[in-house]
């Protein structure tokens, strides 16, 4: 079973992958659609390309897509959003696999942050550190989804 985690943003998108083996999240990619372009299409069917190309049509699958909550750990209009393309990123990954295709919200707060003190000391330019920082947070955010699964209810 694979997990795939995807950290939603308006400009880039950041995508992780782990498996129930290994259970390390690894940062993959930052795909650079913007979520409004097409009314959210182009950047369904650049996920859908990418998670293609990391699983094959019969493999069983976990999505994790990070869910913006208030600090109090209220829902505002960004998570309801995020829900609403979350259900069509869902419906567009079911379409044409034979495996089976799970869709998770895991609490994204703190997790840009995390990838930014991941960052901090690197020596990585300001332009290379935005071009990871989306990967790096979709990493911590199903890393964070691994550690509370292995953890148990």
């Amino acid at each position: 079973m694979r997990l795939v985690a995807i950290d939603l943003g308006d400009k880039r998108t950041g995508i992780a992958v782990a498996d129930l083996v290994v259970r390390r999240a690894m940062p993959v990619k930052v795909v650079e659609v913007p979520v409004a372009e097409r009314a959210g299409e182009a950047l369904l069917d650049a996920l859908a390309g990418e998670v293609a190309g990391l699983l094959g049509p019969r493999d069983d699958c976990t999505i994790v897509i990070g869910l913006p909550l208030n600090m109090d750990g209220t829902e505002g209009p960004r998570a309801k959003q995020v829900r609403a393309f979350g259900e069509r990123l869902h419906a567009r990954f079911r379409a044409g696999a034979s495996g089976a295709r799970t869709l998770v919200y895991q609490d994204e707060r703190l997790t840009s942050a995390q990838a930014d003190w991941d960052m901090a000391r690197s020596g990585l330019t300001h332009a290379q550190k935005k071009a990871r920082r989306d990967a790096l947070a979709a990493a911590a955010l199903l890393q964070d989804y691994l550690d509370n699964a292995a953890r148990g209810p």
